[in-house]
């Protein structure tokens, strides 16, 4: 499995920034544009406290077991590999998702003297803290699930005669 990348998620973040920043343009210009809703930062916030408080779990059993304690819960490999999957999907998901409010809250600083247009560009600020909180918490969870580097590459073993 390969690891998360900052350039890719980067990436993301500023093309779906750019695309949602023109297609509010366009929108606000034809009609009506949609509201950012209040609840865009709750459900990132409780996916980043998900994520984290996944990559505590997994990290303090993961001690457990390494320090050998009497009564320490190993922890699954299929577990872990799901829990891995889980945050780097969310990570990919987020990027988009906290560009995509990042663009709409930057077209709607324009629009900051309508108070439901400040409102909503709070909201969308806040989406992307709380989308770069699931990044960041997602870092962290590869981090707990990472293996230990094979220390033996570097000296292979002479077959015995």
């Amino acid at each position: 499995m390969q690891q998360l990348r900052i350039k890719v998620l980067a990436g993301l973040f500023v093309v779906a920034g750019v695309l949602s920043w023109g297609a509010a343009r366009l929108w606000d210009a034809v009609g009506s544009l949609p509201g950012v809703p209040l609840a865009a930062p709750i459900v990132l916030a409780v996916i980043a406290v998900v994520l984290a408080a996944t990559a505590l779990s997994l990290r303090s059993r993961l001690r457990a077991q390494r320090e050998r304690r009497p009564g320490a819960k190993g922890v699954d490999p299929l577990m872990a590999a799901r829990a891995l999957v889980f945050g780097q999907a969310s990570a990919l998901v987020v990027a988009l998702v906290a560009g995509m409010y990042g663009g709409v809250g930057v077209f709607l600083l324009t629009k900051l003297d309508i108070p439901a247009r400040r409102d909503q560009a709070i909201y969308s600020g806040f989406a992307v803290v709380a989308g770069i909180a699931v990044i960041l918490a997602a870092f962290f969870l590869e981090r707990v699930c990472k293996l230990p580097e094979d220390h033996d590459d570097d000296h292979p073993t002479a077959t015995r005669a």
